[in-house]
């Protein structure tokens, strides 16, 4: 049972295991990002690769409310740019696999994972976890080829390749389009406007948008409630109109070896900025820090490939205990290359109406302020003196 995306690296396991006497039976996991007529030609091209059956899981729903749901009320962003546009994909990905290689009686799984890849630990993992019975084969792992090899070897044997396909490695999925190979082998190189599935279409004029939540999770788009899966696609198509969600993020791999990705993810950066101002009106600055402290260590813990570490549940249950009264709309204004967070209002908000900041305040008096000033500064002083002293 292979894990299929379509791409060089399954293409290539495909051809190469039916060489090698196994009977291969490819399973794609759609977790998003395919456009019109793809699905069709995947599987087009796992037949010609060599796989004797193909096969198509929706596993939209499930990256959403297992994983989404809680890199968004978590704000994840690793190197605080990247919003883990795999991690989730990869886990749901080899969880249908291994779900599904069980019910056919498979007798090995197997995977397009590099060995100097993060993928690797990801679908390793899962099928460990979950199908530990059952052989794993990486071939690519395995035999340590270039993309250059895999090209050759199945241009060989009738198979061609897009050159764009042969340069990069590109994985579009629900919570976004990552781009890897060529210049982003380089910290100093740009990444070129080539390198993505699409060119952005950049639109003219603003526009303002309003995204409503409710207990930390989007539900509404100007206000037409929706489900989370097509909020997310409607948020990527008008965010990428504008130019949105690009960026590069370079860090650590679980290797310990440094990595460089380039991202497109319009819909993550919108929702993570708008909830993070929301939770800003409605949580306590102490519910904010330590639920940000467990968010990070969380998106390390899915990027890592650890989704049934059982400190992911508690963190889980932490976030869902914070996000009890993040309810409300946040209104964005979306520009050409940029965007904004105008305005956020919630039932739940902690902004006293009768305290003004720097204004004015019914709720405490001029001696209050001068007595808390003077408390407040106590320690710095008293350290200030100490030090005059010496």
């Amino acid at each position: 049972m292979l894990a299929f995306s379509g791409g060089l690296d399954t293409c290539f396991c495909a051809a190469w295991l039916k060489e090698k006497g196994y009977g291969v039976a490819a399973v794609t996991v759609d977790t998003g990002g395919f456009v019109a007529g793809e699905l069709e030609k995947i599987k087009e091209r796992a037949l010609a690769a060599g796989a004797a059956e193909h096969v198509t899981l929706d596993g939209r729903d499930k990256v959403f409310s297992r994983f989404v749901a809680y890199l968004i009320k978590g704000n994840v962003l690793r190197g605080r740019v990247y919003p883990l546009s795999v991690s989730a994909e990869r886990v749901v990905q080899a969880e249908l696999v291994a779900a599904f290689a069980r019910k056919a009686g498979a007798q090995a799984v197997a995977h397009g994972s590099t060995a100097a890849g993060n993928d690797q630990f990801r679908f390793d993992g899962v099928f460990q976890a979950l199908c530990p019975d059952l052989q794993v084969l990486a071939p690519i792992r395995e035999l340590g080829w270039t993309r250059a090899q895999e090209t050759a070897y199945l241009k060989e044997r009738g198979l061609e390749i897009p050159a764009k396909t042969a340069a990069y490695s590109v994985n579009a999925g629900l919570w976004g389009v990552t781009v890897g190979g060529k210049e982003t082998h380089d910290p100093w190189a740009e990444v070129p406007e080539s390198a993505y599935p699409e060119p952005t279409e950049k639109a003219v004029d603003p526009v303002s948008i309003a995204i409503g939540f409710e207990r930390g999770l989007p539900v509404s788009l100007n206000g037409e409630a929706m489900g989370g899966v097509r909020l997310v696609e409607k948020l990527n198509a008008l965010g990428r109109s504008y130019g949105l969600g690009r960026g590069i993020h370079l860090g650590d791999t679980v290797l310990g070896i440094k990595g460089r990705i380039a991202f497109e993810a319009p819909a993550p950066v919108l929702l993570i900025a708008a909830h993070r101002e929301l939770e800003k009106l409605t949580l306590t600055r102490w519910q904010q820090f330590w639920k940000d402290h467990m968010a990070e260590f969380y998106g390390q813990l899915l990027h890592e490939g650890l989704p049934f570490e059982p400190a992911m549940r508690d963190i889980e249950a932490m976030m869902d205990s914070s996000q009890e009264a993040v309810t409300g709309d946040a209104r964005l204004k979306l520009s050409p290359g940029h965007f904004e967070v105008t305005g956020v209002r919630s039932p739940n908000g902690l902004m006293e109406s009768r305290a003004a900041y720097g204004e004015t305040t019914s709720l405490w008096s001029a001696q209050d302020a001068a007595g808390f000033a003077r408390i407040h500064a106590l320690p710095m002083v008293l350290a200030n003196a100490r030090r005059g002293e010496e």
